[in-house]
């Protein structure tokens, strides 16, 4: 159980959440909903112990399991079997067990009988830990999530951002333990994977906070609902499924335009009749009683929630190029003995809009940094054409400096462009005052996510590699980026699960990994999108 008491918010000088109370009991199965930058991120990171409130305390009961946004591990020359199974303690003994079995063919009669008796001390220990029962577990959550058996021996530096994402979230259900703070788990996913997702979180018992911008996974799972307001810093707590939720949401908008309107209705009338008085000495006193209460009138009513604030996205032209700004040829990638792709061509064209589609581990993401020019090929070459200005949307935000601030982050990408005129692109993307000084490391990914499209926006690209581009974005921002996409001038290639921004782009062709298969777009292909 998590309770919070008191709890303050803030960034800069600027109140994400002022004198705030609650509490997450077992059952509770809670939807942390608002706009992207309300501090939705932020309150789950003081929530799990990784942030620091400006005030109130945080006080919590048992184990608490937290997949943040863009979950990076340290160590990445660890298999992703171990990964999951480090949730229970359980990795260590798995390691030392290879140890000793693989001393064990050790020709020293001497190291071989230690090892021996290592090992069958290290597997009484596991069994003793329930550690067969808990691989078979491991192993059953992972397919679960799209995980193939022969990745959980491949050390996390070998797996794309997708698959190392689906690893955390593999091991922070595997964990057991007696609350998850859940932000965004199904990014990366495929169709099938977050309909297992649903039913598993539907039927968890401890305590849940999730926060998601997939409705179909709030309808399913949540049976309390908590509104991070940004305009009141406050949040709004529901008792009630998201369905419910929706229903009182909208029953309440409706009172508070009624309220108001009467209000405004009989206050307009005092007043009209306070003018009138306001003008005889003798009934002066009682015009400004009458002001007084107008203005009462008017104070005890709630009004119409403020509108969230949207950021606003629109590609401008893309700079003048060659016929075919962007060519790569013969493009190959392994990790060891595991091949991903090879003998990939794809060309480029001015204006041209292609489609990247393919299993989680088929190198969608590799391609878009060969692409880029963040990986080098280990065959092939990336060939620049005339004129060619990119600009890489990166799906775990490499692209961010995160050690500088936001707008320093943005001079570099926009040399040429003047401090004014920098802020001005900034304020249009919801970044202001102080948030503009906030160093990139700390954002949460729906405010990375703007960050990128804005340092995207300043590039005048007439190539866009677009890896995720949608993920971490709350409904009205998404239907911002869709909007630009869809008449955006220049090339895009694009990388996605999402089948709207797809529709936005309108392709003319697809690429198919990891054989590096080219074809004309058409609808048959859209199923793949989501599987992808």
């Amino acid at each position: 159980m998590i309770t919070a008491t008191g709890i303050e918010l803030r960034v800069g000088s600027r109140v994400l959440l002022e004198d705030t109370t609650f509490r997450v009991a077992p059952g509770d199965r809670v939807g942390l909903v608002g706009r992207n930058g309300a501090g939705k991120t932020t309150l789950t990171k003081v929530l799990a112990g990784q942030g620091q409130a400006a005030a109130g305390s945080v006080t919590s009961s048992g184990g608490i399991g937290y997949l943040p946004q863009d979950p990076r591990t340290g160590d990445l020359t660890v298999t992703a079997r171990q990964r999951i199974l480090s949730a229970r303690g359980l990795d260590a003994i798995v390691t030392e067990r290879r140890t000793a079995e693989q001393r064990m063919a050790s020709a020293d009669d001497a190291t071989r009988e230690r090892a021996m008796a290592r090992f069958a001390r290290l597997q009484e220990e596991f069994e003793s830990a329930g550690g067969y029962a808990a691989e078979s577990e491991a192993a059953s959550i992972a397919a679960a999530l799209g995980i193939e058996e022969e990745r959980l021996d491949q050390t996390l530096e070998t797996l794309s951002g997708g698959q190392r994402r689906r690893i955390e979230l593999a091991r922070i259900l595997f964990s057991g333990n007696d609350t998850l703070l859940l932000d965004e788990p199904t990014n990366h996913l495929d169709a099938d994977s977050i309909a297992w997702l649903r039913d598993h979180l539907r039927g968890y018992k401890g305590g849940l906070v999730i926060i998601s911008h997939d409705v179909d996974l709030l309808g399913v799972v949540v049976n309390r609902v908590f509104h991070l307001d940004a305009n009141r810093a406050t949040i709004d707590q529901y008792n009630m499924s998201w369905k419910n939720y929706l229903t009182q949401r909208e029953t309440d908008e409706r009172r508070r335009k009624r309220e108001l309107a009467n209000a405004q209705k009989k206050a307009g009338a005092l007043l009209e009749q306070a003018d009138k008085m306001r003008a005889k000495a003798t009934k002066a006193t009682a015009a400004q009683q009458m002001i007084k209460r107008a203005e009462r009138m008017l104070s005890g009513v709630e009004g119409e929630r403020a509108s969230d604030r949207v950021a606003k996205l629109r590609f401008p032209d893309p700079a003048p190029c060659g016929r075919t700004p962007l060519r790569a040829s013969g493009l190959s990638r392994s990790y060891g003995s595991q091949e991903v792709f090879t003998d990939v061509d794809l060309a480029i064209d001015r204006g041209s809009r292609v489609v990247v589609l393919g299993l989680n581990g088929a190198g969608k993401t590799t391609l878009l940094r060969m692409l880029a020019g963040a990986d080098a090929p280990d065959t092939g070459r990336v060939e620049p054409g005339h004129g060619l200005k990119l600009g890489y949307y990166a799906q775990e935000h490499e692209n961010l400096d995160v050690d500088r601030t936001v707008l320093a982050n943005m001079k570099s990408a926009a040399p040429d462009l003047g401090e004014t005129d920098v802020r001005k692109v900034l304020g249009s993307f919801l970044f202001s005052g102080d948030d503009v000084d906030k160093p990139a490391g700390v954002l949460s990914g729906g405010e990375k996510t703007r960050l990128s499209l804005a340092l995207l926006v300043v590039s005048s690209a007439n190539v866009l590699l677009l890896d995720e581009p949608t993920n971490n974005l709350d409904p009205a921002s998404r239907e911002e980026i869709l909007g630009a996409l869809s008449t955006f001038k220049g090339a895009v290639v694009l990388v996605t699960h999402d089948e709207g921004a797809v529709d936005a782009l309108d392709p003319e062709r697809i690429l198919l990994l990891p054989d590096g298969i080219e074809d004309f777009w058409n609808a048959d292909y859209r199923e793949l999108i989501t599987l992808a």
